[in-house]
């Protein structure tokens, strides 16, 4: 027999490829099973059958595995996700898949583009064990740069061109160097109200001036284009006016920018 044959009809190499392909097949269905640990058993939209329908496919969902998390507490997955809550929507159609029409104000019901991932309702912490996100008289060291614009006591204009609030304060990422939230106090209430706008959806208008003159321009403000000014009064609350969670931020975050679809009745027709 030739060099590196085992038999007459079989080599070495022969059974390293058969090996490898048996190696790789294990890895996809391990694979594909580690992925289920999020999002399934799958909703039927058939519901007539949903009682008696789990949507899983092939391979089963595996069984659950623990993580120990730094502050104590264990997680599970897969886990148990519960009755899924009642979304104010129906569908435009009896076929399934059809798209859902809000049936209230998307915009604080969560529904399409206002809808958020139900994270824990605990603050995002930072390698210290602190709260990550916070007001930036809370941590020690940081400041805004002199050369930028500060934010504190400009107008906060809405996308129809009214004034929603005026800036109290920032709110800082102690993991980086960059500004989180402002925090609005809204115009135009008996109960003063502060609410949060990420800085993402925030434009700095008139502050050129600062950066060529070294002075303040009258005119600065800050210009919100996804919701009007009336739509602040909606926007999600903190539990906290020292921290937010996880969950608070994902459904701030999800109400702003809901408003590019939702804002206007406009908005969510063709352009076309």
């Amino acid at each position: 027999m030739p060099t590196g044959a085992l038999t007459s009809n079989i080599d070495v190499a022969q059974v390293v490829l058969y090996a490898f392909w048996i190696f790789f097949a294990g890895l996809i269905f391990y694979l594909r099973r580690e992925d289920k640990r999020e999002g399934y058993p799958l909703e039927s939209d058939r519901t007539d059958r949903t009682d008696r329908v789990v949507v899983q496919g092939f391979p089963a969902i595996p069984s659950p595995k623990t993580f120990h998390l730094p502050n104590g507490e264990t997680r599970f997955a897969p886990r148990d996700e519960g009755p899924a809550p009642e979304i104010a929507a129906k569908p435009v159609g009896n076929w399934p898949g059809a798209p859902l029409q809000p049936t209230g104000n998307p915009m604080v019901d969560g529904v399409g583009p206002a809808s958020y991932a139900r994270r824990s309702d605990v603050p995002e912490m930072t390698y210290e064990n602190e709260p990550k996100v916070v007001p930036i008289g809370l941590v020690e060291g940081f400041s805004l740069d002199s050369r930028d614009v500060d934010p504190r006591g400009l107008q906060v204009i809405g996308a129809d061109d009214r004034v929603a609030g005026t800036v109290r304060d920032v709110w800082v990422d102690r993991s980086e160097p960059m500004i989180r939230y402002l925090d609005v106090e809204l115009a135009a209430q008996d109960n003063p109200r502060h609410v949060l706008l990420p800085m993402g959806f925030a434009i700095v208008r008139g502050g050129w001036s600062k950066l060529l003159f070294g002075g303040r321009q009258p005119s600065a403000s800050i210009k919100v284009d996804s919701i009007a000014s009336t739509q602040f009064a909606d926007v999600p609350a903190t539990k906290s006016t020292e921290q937010i969670s996880m969950l608070e931020e994902d459904m701030i975050t999800a109400y702003y920018a809901s408003g590019h679809l939702y804002a206007t009745p406009s908005r969510s027709e063709p352009l076309i």
